[in-house]
């Protein structure tokens, strides 16, 4: 770094011993992430996968939603087609919720006019599918799916929140509304998710519906919304659902295989869905942040040092049985029958960032650094096209581990693994750095250049490197006046 750019800003790399003393919650995290938009990524390693993820990986998940019916099932529940709900899972109208996130993220960094048209023309049929009173579920709305049954399909509404993903596909609809709507400036997909989200607040709450989501993932959607609007009923309504995991008093517990069997406040080990799990804590992280509630944060606490120390991969994967997609027993991580799903992978990277951002202690960006060059990453192939669910530490080449293939597969009928790689990659930008107040932290080394605002001064960040093949890294600020 040259002599005389410190200014009077206080840089932190977060490969030091630890970035910086703790800091309890308050009205929101007390650290902030530099939004991806203010990053621009300039490196060997990533600028080649995120083009790859832009250019071909977003065309060739919206492709296969085409192609299994996924995006067709919007237009039948809508009465802009006929016919019958295809796929085996209520949950599928989540994958074309992420698609439009990560499309959504690729359109902030860089315009495509065709990708923005053919978006608006998939929130068209999204929108027509929504009922008249904000719910909005293909498998529940299609009428011939009540003669044809599949998998995790209920009908009438809210009849299975444990297992039905009604409030799981909710979750991604809203995370992918406020990404569309911070894209484009449009409120198409917004107003649809505010309608939904209005719709769940008048359902569940205190004298009415008491039973919480089986698949944690509302909450954040819930959380984003918040931050979008300012209206703290739907902060309110994420913190709802939390509390009622583990309550008898108000619903038949779902088990540990939902963390649905103490209350959220009382686990103190990682067990079941390892996914739900993720997403749970990374909720958790964001209530107790802008709530001001200690109580998650020290819960938060000893769930980290339980998966740390005893049920974390190498890789930075977690979840080690396939049975359930779940965390075993301490220190059971078998390396060839390994699970270590690819989505588990992003819900662990997504809770240790917002880790970081409460306590400013590095440990959590080792982990985060760890999951996205190794359990994260293999997920998905150079091509863009091809891609692992669950990512085993060892494979002979004869074992289909992969849903039923050796290697990676173009797509799996449970598709969450694929749609949720083309959203978390341009989101990794938003990892980099983080400020609070005149502190600057540099949280992974990419190359590349970052701006902040330190009490009206823009201050730029360039990171000149080749990690992670080389270990040096050149740091220069840039201030915008001397």
């Amino acid at each position: 770094m040259k002599r005389g750019t410190w200014l009077a800003v206080g840089l932190v790399v977060a490969g030091s011993a630890r970035a910086a003393a703790a800091a309890g919650p308050g009205t929101d995290y007390p650290i902030r992430p530099v939004p991806f938009t203010a990053v621009h990524i300039q490196d060997g390693f990533w600028s080649p996968r995120l083009e790859t993820n832009r250019s071909v990986t977003v065309r060739h998940d919206f492709d296969k939603c085409e192609t299994t019916g996924r995006v067709a099932n919007f237009a039948v529940a809508g009465g802009l087609a006929k016919g019958e709900f295809v796929g085996l899972f209520g949950f599928n109208d989540s994958d074309v919720y992420k698609v439009i996130e990560g499309a959504s993220y690729s359109l902030r960094l860089r315009p495509d006019p065709g990708l923005e048209s053919y978006v608006d023309g998939i929130i068209a049929k999204i929108a027509a599918a929504q009922e008249p009173d904000g719910y909005l579920y293909t498998a529940g709305t299609i009428p011939t799916l009540a003669q044809k049954p599949t998998c995790c399909v209920s009908r009438p509404r809210w009849s299975d929140i444990a297992s039905g993903h009604e409030l799981y596909n909710l979750g991604h609809l809203y995370e992918a509304a406020v990404a569309h709507h911070q894209a484009t400036g449009k409120r198409t997909l917004l107003d649809v998710a505010l309608k939904s989200a209005d719709l769940l607040t008048r359902e569940f709450g205190p004298g009415r519906r008491l039973d919480p989501p089986g698949h944690q993932e509302v909450e954040i959607g819930l959380v984003k919304l918040y931050r979008a609007t300012g209206e703290k009923k739907y902060l309110d309504q994420a913190r709802f659902f939390l509390e009622q995991r583990g309550n008898a008093a108000g619903h038949k517990l779902y088990g540990a295989y939902s963390q649905d069997h103490v209350p959220v406040l009382q686990q103190t080990e990682a067990v079941g869905h390892a996914v739900r799990a993720g997403y749970m804590y990374s909720a958790m992280a964001d209530v107790g942040a802008l709530a001001g509630d200690e109580g998650y944060v020290r819960a938060l606490g000893g769930l980290w040092d339980n998966v740390v120390s005893r049920k974390l991969y190498l890789t930075g994967g977690i979840g080690a049985r396939r049975e359930g997609e779940a965390f075993g027993d301490d220190y059971e991580l078998p390396n060839r029958t390994a699970y270590a799903e690819t989505c588990a992978a992003i819900a662990n990277a997504m809770w240790n960032h917002r880790l970081f951002l409460l306590h400013g202690d590095a440990k959590y960006l080792d982990v985060l650094e760890r999951i996205v060059y190794n359990g994260f990453l293999s997920g998905v192939s150079l091509d863009g096209e091809r891609f692992f669910y669950p990512n085993p530490l060892t494979s002979d080449g004869e074992r289909s581990f992969n849903m039923g293939q050796k290697g990676r597969s173009a797509g799996f009928d449970c598709s969450c693994c694929p749609t949720n790689v083309v959203r978390f990659l341009p989101s990794m930008a938003g990892y980099v750095y983080a400020q609070r107040e005149r502190d600057v932290f540099v949280n992974l080394f990419v190359a590349g250049r970052g701006e902040v605002d330190v009490d009206g001064l823009k201050l730029g960040i360039r990171q000149e490197t080749r990690y992670p093949w080389e270990g040096r890294v050149r740091i220069v600020l840039e201030p915008g006046r001397p």
